[in-house]
């Protein structure tokens, strides 16, 4: 076996977790294998692609060194807190030391049933598989902290769901670690304050190691954690990004994006933008995305109350002060984020990127296309462009003299390159990769994955990926994967 297994989540109280391999698979087939991850984690992709390897993968197979564990967890789910949650589907093979000295997990999704399942399959179907490997990789090259793909196979079985029966998969994760929010709340509401700890001092050690040497590393904790997730979520409302589930058991305090289940890539702009399914109040909309994220940083905070102090109002009060940066925080970064976006210098008024937001949403604009088209405005190039994405030209041409008084297209050009893509991952060009892959044809899938490989690039051979869904095509929701 090449996979050189380093673990120490696995070395916690039995209590974190369940001892738990993951399921056999009938007939594993490798579909995609993330080669470049591979080589950077220094595993042997030759053995990947062997049979032990894809076995390995699929769940079949369990390599020497790995620990396969289901962790606890609980959550807000919606807001209504759920006290056991943990890996239902999901199986932690072990951690591996990157050739860079960084830690991450390795997990497989879909791996079957465990002691946290409720009832469940434990398994995945076929698309939310291909979909978290779209998506996550896209979000990797667009510069997003995020999990990775490592691989995607299918297993040769099938899983029911109430739309029938469907092709199933196992997808490969890798993380930086996969401890939320809700891992805290799992002890916290069992009042294991010893458990508490442990999990801080863990997470402090193997993500934050700076808040060690402060006088209160619990409160740093909280403020390192405030810091990552303000910044993470500034930049998913820059690219048109919804999470679409950010319940506390889906937020990772590494400041990865974790759980791509109904996420989307806006394409016509509109603040209370919502896919996901199960979002019947719109709690996880575009534009709430930063309150949410407070609101979960609250409930973390709250877990480590009786680490800060015996006192429980100068607990709260600590608490409170170590929370207090989130808001500018973010304020900072989304507003940072747009100028770069707009080629805007950062004395210019807020007032021009609200009111950009403001037109965008008025016209229902697509998004990505929207600044795309700009940044050639910008760069002298076909500046035409952009009047084909304009209904109502009166307002646009109030707020495009105010942009160009504004704006320094000449020395920040390249910024507003960088900021904008080309290349998103589109839900309809994703839900036509995976209606394919259903029909056994997986040439959409990888042409897709290949285009996003990069983003900011006009590749004449990707140029049909450039465009918004035709009215025929639109998706209006996206799933959750189980």
């Amino acid at each position: 076996m090449s996979i050189k297994f380093n673990n120490t989540y696995a070395r916690l109280p039995e209590r974190f977790f369940a001892k738990q391999n993951p399921a056999r698979v009938p007939e594993a087939t490798l579909i995609r294998l993330n080669r470049s991850l591979a080589e950077r984690l220094s595993i042997d992709v030759d053995w990947l692609e062997s049979k032990d390897g894809i076995g390995m993968l699929a769940g079949n197979l369990v390599p020497e060194g790995a620990e396969p564990i289901a962790q606890a967890y609980a959550g807000h789910q919606f807001g209504g807190f759920v006290p056991q949650l943990g890996d239902g589907r999901a199986v932690l093979m072990g951690e591996i030391i990157d050739a860079r000295g960084s830690r991450y997990d390795l997990q497989l999704k879909g791996s079957g049933r465990t002691p946290f399942s409720r009832g469940g399959d434990g398994k995945s179907a076929l698309g939310p598989v291909l979909r978290e490997y779209i998506v996550s990789e896209a979000m990797a090259v667009l510069g997003v902290p995020t999990t990775r793909a490592l691989a995607a196979v299918s297993t040769g079985e099938s899983v029911y769901r109430p739309e029938g029966s469907i092709p199933g998969g196992v997808f490969t994760r890798v993380a930086s670690s996969h401890i939320r929010v809700g891992t805290f709340q799992y002890f916290y509401a069992r009042n294991d304050i010893d458990g508490v700890r442990a999990l801080a001092d863990y997470v402090i050690a193997r993500h934050y190691p700076e808040a060690a040497a402060t006088s209160n590393p619990y409160a740093a904790l909280i403020a390192s954690v405030a810091d990552s997730q303000a910044d993470l979520i500034a930049q998913w409302m820059s690219l048109g990004f919804i999470h679409g589930v950010m319940n506390t058991d889906n937020m990772a305090v590494s400041g990865e994006t974790i759980d791509y289940g109904p996420c989307a890539f806006m394409d016509a702009f509109h603040p209370q933008c919502v896919f996901s399914s199960i979002d019947k109040g719109a709690r996880y909309a575009w534009g709430n995305q930063p309150d949410i994220g407070y609101w979960n940083l609250a409930r973390f905070t709250e877990t480590l109350l009786p680490l800060l102090s015996e006192d429980t109002d100068k607990a709260t009060k600590m608490g409170e002060a170590a929370l207090s940066g989130y808001p500018d925080r973010f304020s900072s970064q989304y507003i940072a984020r747009f100028r770069a976006k707009l080629g805007l210098p950062p004395e210019s008024p807020i007032s021009v990127v609200q009111g950009c937001l403001d037109l965008l949403s008025a016209q229902k604009i697509d998004f990505t296309l929207f600044f795309r088209h700009l940044t050639l405005v910008a760069s002298g190039e076909r500046s035409e462009v952009i009047s084909t994405l304009i209904a109502e030209s009166e307002s646009f041409e109030k707020w495009f003299s105010q942009w160009r008084d504004e704006a320094d297209t000449d020395s920040l050009l390249v910024r507003m390159q960088a900021a904008n893509p080309i290349l998103i991952p589109r839900n309809h060009r994703i839900e036509q990769a995976v209606q394919a892959a259903y029909h056994g044809d997986y040439a959409p899938f990888h042409l897709l994955v290949d285009a996003l490989a990069a983003p900011y690039e006009e590749r004449s051979e990707f140029a049909a990926f450039e465009s918004p869904p035709k009215p025929e095509e639109i998706v209006h929701e996206t799933f959750c994967g189980t």
